[in-house]
């Protein structure tokens, strides 16, 4: 979601302000009915795991005694 204020208010309530970047809304400030500045969150995005089956032929190479017992 995207809201407008402007630098005064900016300024007035920027805790509030902070409050809204971190919770995710886009903000843009004004200045003279011009906008000279946008907020946006720079919290991580929650990084979401690859579909299972994305690797399938990634190893291209495996030793022939992959398989062979250890030896102590």
């Amino acid at each position: 979601m995207l809201a407008t204020i402007t630098v005064e208010e900016a300024q007035l309530n920027l805790k509030d302000v902070i409050d809204q970047v971190a919770a995710g809304q886009e903000i843009i400030i004004t200045r003279n009915q011009q906008p000279v500045a946008r907020l946006v969150s720079e919290l991580p995005k929650k990084k979401l795991r690859p579909a299972p089956g994305l690797g399938k032929g990634s190893i291209i190479y495996m030793a022939p005694d992959f398989d062979a017992p250890l030896v102590a």
